[in-house]
């Protein structure tokens, strides 16, 4: 499994319907994505505190093939969404856990 990290860059006029806009593009894109073989959990909108034009997007998927997969199914559905609410189309990173041991024994 891996994490993905989409990065949108909302256009200045839609900053305050940050919510909208990205409902309006998981109505477009989520169906067809649970669908995929590669779907493995829902996602998680953030928009950005300190650059309100920039929203976050992060779920989990099986594999980063199986979201390249993904990704070429999306993207022309995509250029009519970015061509009104972005000012550049979504970056994408991957990311893998490391199982970094957080579980402290506390010594007084």
């Amino acid at each position: 499994m891996i994490t993905v990290l989409e990065i949108w860059s909302l256009k200045p006029e839609y900053e305050q319907q940050a919510q909208r806009v990205m409902q309006e593009m998981d109505d477009l894109l989520g169906p067809p994505a649970h669908e995929h073989p590669g779907w493995n959990g829902h996602a998680l909108f953030y928009q950005n505190i300190d650059h309100p034009l920039e929203v976050f997007i992060l779920y989990p998927w099986k594999s980063r093939e199986l979201h390249l997969d993904l990704i070429k199914q999306e993207e022309p559905k995509l250029q009519s969404f970015y061509a009104t609410y972005c000012s550049s189309p979504r970056r994408i990173h991957y990311y893998q856990m490391l199982p970094v041991d957080v579980e402290h024994e506390l010594h007084s």
